[in-house]
């Protein structure tokens, strides 16, 4: 009797899906699509900063790139232990708390007086914030939600957040430029605020919990019991995964990722287009231009993922990624002309389509494991973001110009290119013979 009420909880479930004519598991990622939309815009107000806080303040540069880079780090290094929380506590819970702290965060800059305050309110709370909103969090929901088309969610959902830039980036820069940069630091907090109900109401944390099999799966999926001590198993799963070659590999072409997008590009292409002259609403708008690109280009690299060898993929990604930056210097000049343009549908291109062969190659080589191993991963994506935001702020303090830190990030990215040539494929597991 029991095998059989066993047996027909599958039939039950597989017959449920088959009825519906859209797989929820596109509605969940549609909702996470928002959300990561709605929280991208703090990820669009830093490089607009740089220059009114030094006025309003008197702060050197370097200061407030060091604030930029307490958040870029800690965005990157609570992502391992948030994929673990969202395995204890669920991806709902998790993320509507997430969201919270980056809008108190961000809305407590606006009486901020002090450089520490600065570090606190957007290094400390809206880094722990945005690193809950982290890439870990796409990672999750592919894993838990799809079997098939992994590699095009992966860059649907990571297209995201240059959704979320292309929305915010030419409002935030219109609000500081004519009016302050407080109102922009409430509109990031009203923002992360909105997108609450939607994710409490809307996202589901796995397709049991609706009575559905992953997309693609040909089997249901019981969902897994939460796992306990997530700050304890993130750093079991760093300890095991750092014993592997891969891994270093994995991190150190994704480290020079955040150097030479979030840490560079994001953090100063602002304030380095601003120094040559170029309006401040003009170079917001070419950024908001690349996050067009962006999305064409994670999405294609999405399904580029599906279909190619992913280490390949990361080669050609860092290498044209290292030429665009290198002819850089040689484009900014006051007004925006035709070559400008075509370093910035160029770099759009490029700009997260590494996501998707990194996820792909984490799946590959460590399986169940393998959110948290990109949550790690990222952590050293955001490192290196960190260091190249406060780095360029010192360097443009002491030489006056930007030009030093194009020349270096596009060594770096050739440097990537070999990384992830070298990254030798995990051997498929050998076929269990039955025994008689």
């Amino acid at each position: 009797m029991t095998q059989t009420t066993e047996a027909a909880v599958p039939a039950a479930h597989t017959e449920k899906q088959s009825t519906s004519r859209i797989h929820r598991a596109w509605f969940v990622a549609a909702v996470a699509f928002v959300t990561i939309i709605g929280a991208a815009a703090f990820r669009s107000l830093p490089g607009l900063l740089i220059d009114p806080l030094h006025e309003d303040f008197g702060w050197s540069r370097g200061t407030i790139g060091a604030a930029v880079s307490v958040n870029l780090a800690l965005y990157g290094l609570t992502a391992p232990f948030a994929a673990a929380l969202m395995d204890r506590f669920g991806i709902r819970r998790v993320v509507a708390v997430a969201l919270t702290v980056i809008a108190v965060g961000s809305g407590l800059t606006v009486w901020m007086t002090a450089a520490w305050q600065l570090m606190l309110y957007w290094g400390l709370l809206v880094g722990l914030g945005s690193g809950s909103m982290a890439l870990a969090f796409a990672a999750t929901v592919t894993n838990r939600w799809f079997t098939a088309r992994r590699g095009l969610v992966t860059g649907l959902l990571t297209a995201a957040s240059a959704s979320g830039q292309l929305i915010f980036l030419p409002l935030l820069s219109w609000m500081v430029e004519r009016h302050d940069w407080r109102p922009a630091a409430i509109t990031v907090a009203l923002a992360a605020l909105a997108v609450v109900p939607f994710v409490w109401l809307l996202l589901r944390d796995h397709p049991a919990d609706v009575g559905l099999r992953p997309y693609g799966a040909q089997e249901f999926v019981p969902k897994p019991e939460p796992v306990p001590g997530a700050a304890r198993r993130a750093i079991a799963v760093l300890l095991k995964a750092a014993r592997t070659g891969p891994f270093w590999l994995l991190a150190g072409t994704f480290a020079i990722c955040g150097a030479s997008t979030n840490g560079l590009i994001q953090t100063h292409f602002v304030p380095a287009a601003h120094d040559h002259g170029m309006p401040v609403t003009a170079a917001a708008s070419l950024l908001a231009v690349i996050g067009v690109f962006d999305v064409v280009g994670t999405v294609a690299s999405g399904w580029f993922t599906d279909r190619f060898e992913p280490r390949r993929l990361l080669a050609v990604y860092y290498a044209l990624r290292g030429i665009s930056l290198l002819f850089l210097p040689m484009l900014l000049a006051p007004s925006v002309h035709p070559p400008m343009l075509f370093f910035i549908v160029f770099y759009g291109l490029d700009w997260v389509a590494t996501v998707p062969p990194t996820v792909a190659l984490c799946r590959e080589q460590y399986g169940d494991d393998s959110a948290i191993v990109f949550g790690w991963v990222l952590a050293s994506h955001q490192v290196g973001a960190a260091l190249i935001a406060v780095l360029g702020g010192v360097i443009r303090d002491v030489f006056g110009t930007y030009d030093m830190v194009w020349y270096a990030s596009g060594a770096l990215c050739a440097a990537a290119a070999l990384m992830a040539l070298v990254i030798r494929r995990r051997p498929a597991p050998a076929p269990v013979l039955a025994v008689s």
